[in-house]
């Protein structure tokens, strides 16, 4: 009889591809994992896994049980939403992670209000970047993630996965008060060619998807300061090096002397949640997502 936490293991490893991520995705020790896999090859009788440098690989037999395990799980995974489903009652533990600005404004009202009406749901949060997150949904690593993309670069969402939009959200262009811009109503993206960006870090979807979105603008940026977190970009705003996106949701207090002006060819952010598919009947997850959408309607009218 083969172990599920064994094969759960064995699956783990196949998705991360060492022993160190599927150790970070199951959250246990490099040991436990090495434990459990020496102990799933003795059960089956063949090797599992082969040296590949300093790392490991998957034989052919352990590919072709990792196959299986993934199957398995998938079918466990039904199995509990079904039971969940028809116990109907919103109970366990369900992780869910979001992008910082959606952490700060979602995440507060959302899990005040489960907290609330679902006592015995016990929610985990962890703040990740959209394409993280959904990877860790896809991995089976996080329940459900609340994600991101823009009007004009969307970032594709693959198949098993389920989407739900919660809002749209407007970002503004910040600038130093003294800006030359910031008396006017409105403003073109094409006016800032001259000056100075801040943007999130590198490798980001965000920031790609800002220099994406200035270049075909006619221009290329000039990206002076990669900054993560969004007061903190504020802050370098007030200081006057330079401009920004400022998205609403989550934004928070403006520091003084900075200046927020619309862009007058709207920019939209889509902020959606995703969750595999095999669990949409989880009572959990329904309930989390119910919470995020009314988080989501109150963020929307705070910001419009």
């Amino acid at each position: 009889m083969l172990n599920l936490e064994r094969l759960r293991t064995l699956d783990a490893l196949a998705r991360h591809g060492s022993v160190s991520g599927a150790a970070a995705g199951l959250h246990v020790t490099t040991s436990a994992v090495s434990q459990q896999l020496a102990k799933l090859e003795r059960e089956v009788g063949q090797r599992l896994l082969a040296r590949n440098g300093r790392g490991v690989r998957l034989t052919d037999a352990g590919r072709l049980l990792a196959d299986h395990a993934a199957r398995i799980l998938s079918q466990v995974e039904l199995a509990q939403s079904d039971i969940e489903a028809q116990r109907g009652e919103v109970v366990g533990e369900i992780l869910v992670s979001a992008f910082p600005t959606a952490a700060r404004g979602l995440f507060p009202a959302a899990l005040r209000a489960m907290h609330a009406d679902h006592p015995e749901l016990r929610v985990r949060t962890r703040e990740l970047e959209p394409e993280d997150g959904i990877l860790g949904v896809l991995r089976g690593d996080i329940d459900l993630a609340v994600a991101l993309d823009w009007s004009n670069k969307r970032l594709p969402v693959p198949g098993g996965l389920t989407r739900v939009e919660l809002l749209d959200d407007l970002p503004d262009i910040a600038m130093p008060a003294g800006h030359r811009l910031a008396g006017r109503a409105e403003v073109d993206l094409e006016e800032f060619a001259d000056d100075a960006w801040v943007s999130w870090p590198e490798g980001e979807f965000c920031h790609d998807w800002l220099v994406f979105t200035l270049r075909s603008k006619g221009f290329e940026p000039r990206i002076a300061h990669l900054v993560g977190e969004h007061h903190t970009q504020l802050a370098l705003i007030a200081a006057g090096v330079g401009v920004c996106v400022a998205p609403r949701l989550g934004r928070g207090p403006v520091p003084d002397g900075v200046r927020l002006v619309p862009v007058r060819q709207r920019m939209r952010r889509h902020v959606y949640a995703v969750w595999r598919t095999d669990a949409d009947r989880r009572p959990s997850v329904r309930a989390t997502v119910a919470a995020l959408r009314e988080a989501a309607r109150e963020a929307g009218e705070a910001s419009a």
